[in-house]
């Protein structure tokens, strides 16, 4: 096994019993990335020559006995968080040239736990999209099969990790821009609370939806970086006070006797049968593992569609309004035709005499889905179910169709809008050797459950082995 290809726990392990460096480490990954850049175009920075000297600080600060938590583990940062003294540019040429002099809380959070930045990766301009088409850096591509596209908006993140061109990395998700590039991906994807991580120096997309999380290459890794990242931040006032738990602790914990939720209408959705059958086999393994399925009754999720194409087009036109070239960055006529169109709908929907029929309306019925859910978690702990009605398109895919990124991520649009913590993992490949996600949903603040129920599906299966041969 080559040094990339190793897991957050495994490198935290091998660092610790100094069977190789964080420089040996970042070197392994940095030559990965150099490899494989012109092929899927993971990232819109790379910082080599930083990540080389904070690699040679982990290794002194390692001697010296500090236990941090990440200390020496390489990471990619999604383009969207700020990084202080690198670029970052939310893969618009509007950002092209801005350099934060901040730090986003999660990108300080892993700074102070220990990490090396390999870079800043590509994403679809602004989030907007489920794809990574929409960079204005060019799109990324689906490790598994070049042709195809890796998912979005945190397609650069789940591409990397896919392709093992870096330890960890960082995602955010509105809709479902990280478990849904998970998903096509084969990757972990794991979208928390809404406000359990803050979102403070996270470029603003959609402000009552956005929530950062990490994309990893096991369960596991992904409750060490929640650690990391969750908690209570004064410079977010949507950040929740509540408790940090230790999310590794119950990994392994027996889930007999828990009962499993499973919406008919969401595997209706599902489009190739034989997908629909990958997802209906991971369910029964999950029964095999003591867990008793109940069948329950959810909204349909095109529902959500229309509440989120609202919600987040008016808070896009609110968020964007802010970059007029006047104070930083490039002026508006750099906004690509994603953005113009957002902005425009967002705007509308804002407007007099169209306020309370659009946006106030929404808003009502994303209260209903919220205690459609609440409903459903007394009869059930968490609800699995497809992450997207579709494997990985073809590239150009996403150019054909305005709403796009709403139809790839209906199945998981009514979750994001309750603010509800889910997680996608690998359930295997459709007859094209493309990744299928299956996706575990539980009630707010349940991340430590859905970990659990996720790790306890991992490892009854092998799915986390695949790799892509690139």
């Amino acid at each position: 096994m080559n040094l990339n290809d190793l897991t957050i726990k495994q490198a935290l392990e091998g660092l610790k019993k100094k069977e190789f460096s964080s420089v040996d480490l970042t070197k392994a990954c940095l030559e990965k990335v150099n490899s494989i850049e012109d092929k899927i175009n993971a990232f819109v920075t790379v910082t080599d020559e930083e990540a080389l000297k904070q690699a040679e600080i982990a290794d002194e600060a390692i001697k010296s006995g500090d236990e941090s938590p990440l200390l020496g583990v390489p990471f990619v940062i999604k383009d969207n968080f700020c990084t202080k003294g690198i670029k970052t540019t939310a893969s618009s040429k509007v950002l092209d040239n801005f350099i934060p002099p901040y730090d986003a809380t999660v990108v300080s959070r892993l700074k102070k736990a220990g990490i090396v930045i390999l870079g800043k990766s590509n994403m679809d301009a602004w989030a907007h999209g489920s794809s990574t088409e929409t960079s204005d850096y060019g799109a990324t591509k689906n490790p598994w099969d070049l042709g195809k596209l890796p998912g979005g908006s945190s397609g650069g993140s789940a591409a990397a990790i896919a392709a093992d061109a870096t330890i960890g990395s960082i995602g955010s998700e509105t809709a479902g821009s990280i478990r849904q590039p998970a998903s096509w991906c084969g990757v972990v994807g794991l979208k928390p609370t809404y406000g359990r991580v803050s979102r403070y120096g996270v470029i603003a997309m959609a402000s009552s939806l956005d929530c950062p999380g990490p994309i990893a290459k096991t369960v596991e890794d992904s409750a060490i970086v929640l650690n990391v990242l969750a908690g209570e931040d004064k410079y977010d006032a949507t950040a929740s006070p509540m408790q940090v738990e230790d999310y590794t602790k119950d990994l392994g914990k027996s889930i007999a006797g828990l009962k499993i939720g499973v919406s008919k209408k969401y595997l209706e959705m599902v489009e190739d049968p034989d997908m629909g059958q990958k997802v209906m086999d991971a369910i029964k393994q999950l029964e095999k593992l003591g867990a008793t399925i109940k069948y329950i009754e959810l909204f349909d999720p095109k529902y959500s569609i229309a509440v989120y194409t609202i919600l987040q087009r008016a808070e896009v036109s609110s968020n964007l309004a802010r970059y007029d070239g006047i104070r930083f960055g490039a002026d508006r006529t750099f906004f690509g035709a994603e953005a113009k169109r957002r902005i425009m709908l967002g705007t509308y929907a804002l407007s007099a005499g169209y306020y309370d029929a659009y946006y106030l309306k929404a808003q009502k019925v994303r209260t209903v889905i919220v205690e459609n859910f609440k409903e459903a978690f007394k009869e059930v702990d968490v609800i699995v179910g497809p992450t997207t009605p579709t494997t990985a398109l073809s590239i150009g895919a996403s150019e054909k169709s305005p709403m796009f990124g709403e139809m790839m991520d209906v199945l998981i649009e009514p979750s994001t809008i309750a603010g509800l913590p889910a997680i996608n993992i690998p359930c295997g490949f459709d007859k094209d050797g493309m990744p299928i996600g299956l996706q575990i949903m539980g009630p707010h603040f349940s991340e430590k459950l859905i970990l659990n129920v996720a790790y306890q599906y991992e490892q009854a299966t092998d799915w986390r082995k695949e790799k892509p041969k690139l």
